[in-house]
This record gives structure tokens, C-alpha cells and sequence, in this order.
């Protein structure tokens, strides 16, 4: 399997349908974004063309029609971004950027008690 590829926020938009419909086709997805987005088929085909070259789709030729697929897991790509935001905006280091949203968002106490939860179980399975 290909490394996990690095994608646009145009492109997450387009892979959120391919997630939850694959396998789909083009029209399929430039439907789904069509209340969002002004984006013409031309433009969903072109970020299709993207991810396929990055290695984040694959297709199936059925005939004239192309369906296509993730090529990787939402959270394969989710942690390809989120590691390269760890390195890009905080040097790599996880505490100050943990610091940062903590101290710049209001957390719900729903929020405080599922990230206490998940320091709870992290603390119980180290890597």
C-alpha cells in the first residue's frame, strides 16, 4: 500500500462523501457537496483526478461509469494531518499544543470528562 498521502481541506470535503458512500461516482459526490459548495462537476472531477494521484482514491471502471473508493481510512489520513500539524505548528511537541487548545477553548464539561477519559485509559495502555 501507498504512504498515506497528505490532502487539501477541498479534498478532505470530497473524501467525507467517498467515506460514507463509496463506492460512488462523480455525480454522486458533486451532489452530496452541492448544497455547500459552488463547485461544478468539472471541479469535483479535478479533485478526483488529485486524490487518485496522490493514492487517497482508487476507481472501478463498470462500463463508462467510474466508482470510486478510499483508498485509506479516514483515520489513516486524519493522523497523517495530525502529525504533520504537530510538526509544522508546535515543533513536535504534543504538551504545548494540548496547553494551547485547552487554554484557548471553552470546553463543555462533556469535553472535559471524555479527554480526563481518555488520559484515564491512555495512563492504563502506554505505546
Amino acid at each position: 500500500m501507498k504512504p498515506v498521502p497528505r490532502i487539501s481541506e477541498a479534498e478532505w470535503e470530497v473524501m467525507k462523501v467517498v467515506w460514507k458512500t463509496a463506492p460512488c461516482q462523480a455525480r454522486d459526490i458533486s451532489q452530496a457537496l452541492a448544497a455547500r459548495f459552488k463547485w461544478t462537476p468539472a471541479t469535483v472531477k479535478t479533485f478526483l483526478n488529485r486524490l487518485l494521484a496522490k493514492g487517497a482514491l482508487r476507481f472501478e471502471k463498470r462500463g463508462r461509469a467510474y466508482f470510486y473508493s478510499p483508498a485509506h481510512t479516514e483515520e489513516e489520513l486524519r493522523a497523517t494531518e495530525a502529525d504533520s500539524f504537530l510538526r509544522r505548528v508546535f515543533d513536535g511537541a504534543f504538551s504545548p499544543m494540548i496547553s494551547h487548545f485547552v487554554q484557548s477553548r471553552r470546553l463543555t464539561p462533556k469535553e472535559w470528562e471524555a479527554l480526563e477519559q481518555i488520559v484515564r485509559e491512555r495512563k492504563k495502555t502506554p505505546p
